[in-house]
């Protein structure tokens, strides 16, 4: 397959993927919700190919046509799940939006350096088929479908179902699941074919955490601790693993590998990583197999402060497993070659809530010494905290943004909104394992023409680490 000369889109493997291009330019959507800018979110794009003259520089911006939609995260039309079908190509990146429930579908296949807007699903369109609303991920199916996640019902309050879009004309066809099966709570989700199973997270309601985080909901039980197992065939969850110790499971990953029967996810507010795996008879369990302990503060919203697990990825040879520690702002590499046996093998930080000179005075560390310094990239001081991460096919860069969800980070780096989110890179050691940041990237959204805006999650237009299902 990998010298079929009349393909679909992606790669035939994940191991072929590895040996793709070298990306030269991302597409990043920022957001103007809670800024106290006027301003609808945009897709930015931006150049980060070393040879160019528009190195780390935004080269184009396609704003939305709607204020206050909270753009979040973006899939394609088809991915590698179609590889076999030369019918389909990639060329439009669906955007969802977190709180108007919108959905954008840009063109990114015409002009690749200046996108520009296809199509606009209004809300009324998802409420009347599927009754779902509050919108997180998108996932193209083998089906030539589409498929993106919701949090809640047109009301805010928990209903984890699934949109499904038709992957040409991007009419909503309706649900997924089977009529009145979708899950409490959702957000993220992940399939494989070959073992007939789909597994999603949940966050919260949107209600609950819409405008903010408050710790009397965890204590009200109103955070999500559960992953849900679907019958990939029937469309119906087939068994609820509750997690212990894993408040707010948000992103899933499986391995890459489509034959792996197991996979991570991180947990937010717990701070750990979960391994899922498939049992001999046909069941799935879960194990905790990497704890983030939390440090003891003062002048922070709590005695104790978590590492906050924000953004998982997987290599493309499912080798190294990257997270980011949003609020400790470390950024972390781990061998997983024993996915059951992981093993740090890089380390850095990047801002984060508990830098010197700031207002957290760390108490009881039980990983560091002192406090790590500020993070000052090309004369900026980094606001905020790394957050959501891309690794190129290679392994060898991955990426960083430090913009959560715009009303967290109002309440948890008021200077991230001053200042503006950035994007960072690192460089990856893909021998012996190890990150080093690289001092002359930076992309300053603080900078942008009509103010400082949040980045969030990063896509190239060939397909990515977090975007490929293979089947």
């Amino acid at each position: 397959a990998t010298k079929c000369g009349n393909c679909g889109p992606g790669y035939s493997t994940p191991l072929e993927a590895m040996k793709g291009p070298r990306e030269e330019i991302v597409y990043l959507p920022c957001i103007y919700r809670n800024t106290g800018t006027e301003a609808p979110d945009y897709l930015a794009t931006v150049d980060v190919d070393p040879k160019s003259p528009q190195y780390c520089q935004v080269i184009h911006r396609l704003p939305m046509p709607n204020l206050k939609d909270e753009l979040h995260h973006s899939g394609w039309n088809t991915c590698s799940s179609c590889f076999g079908d030369s019918s389909k190509s990639r060329t439009k990146l669906v955007l969802p939006s977190l709180i108007s429930s919108r959905i954008y579908v840009v063109d990114v296949g015409s002009e690749p350096r200046a996108p520009k807007l296809h199509k606009v699903i209004e809300p009324k369109d998802i409420h009347a088929k599927c009754e779902l609303a509050f919108l997180h991920t998108s996932h193209c199916l083998a089906s030539g479908e589409l498929m993106i996640s919701s949090l809640g019902d047109l009301k805010g309050n928990g209903k984890g179902g699934f949109v499904l879009l038709d992957g040409e004309t991007f009419e909503v066809k309706g649900t997924w699941e089977r009529p009145g099966g979708a899950a409490p709570l959702g957000y993220d989700f992940w399939y494989q074919p070959r073992h007939n199973v789909m597994i999603s997270t949940e966050w919260a309601a949107p209600n609950v955490l819409r405008d903010g985080f408050n710790p009397a909901d965890v204590e009200a039980g109103l955070y999500g601790s559960h992953l849900y197992v679907w019958d990939w065939q029937r469309h119906e969850i087939v068994q609820t693993l509750s997690l212990k110790d894993g408040l707010i499971p948000l992103e899933i990953r499986f391995l890459h590998n489509p034959d792996a029967a197991q996979g991570f996810v991180g947990c937010a507010l717990s701070s750990t990583i979960q391994r899922f795996y498939k049992n001999e008879g046909g069941t799935w369990s879960v194990e905790k197999v990497i704890q983030v302990p939390p440090k003891k503060v003062k002048g922070w919203l709590l005695p104790e402060m978590p590492g906050l697990i924000t953004d998982i990825l997987l290599s493309l040879d499912d080798r190294f497993l990257y997270f980011s520690n949003w609020l400790h702002g470390d950024l972390r590499q781990y061998d997983v070659s024993d996915p059951q046996r992981p093993r740090l093998t890089g380390q850095l930080f990047l801002g984060g809530s508990i830098v010197k000179g700031g207002p957290v005075q760390v108490l009881e560390d039980q990983e560091l010494k002192s406090q790590p310094e500020p993070l000052v990239v090309k004369g900026k001081r980094v606001a905020g905290g790394p957050q959501m991460i891309q690794l190129s096919l290679d392994g060898k860069r991955l990426y960083v943004t430090t913009s959560l969800y715009s009303a967290w980070d109002k309440q948890f780096y008021p200077d991230l909104i001053r200042e503006g989110s950035v994007m960072l890179q690192v460089d990856v050691d893909t021998v012996k394992g190890g990150l080093k940041l690289n001092p002359n990237f930076l992309v300053d959204f603080g900078k942008e023409p009509l103010g400082p805006a949040l980045a969030h999650e990063l896509r190239y237009p060939g397909g990515d680490c977090s975007s490929d299902i293979w089947i």
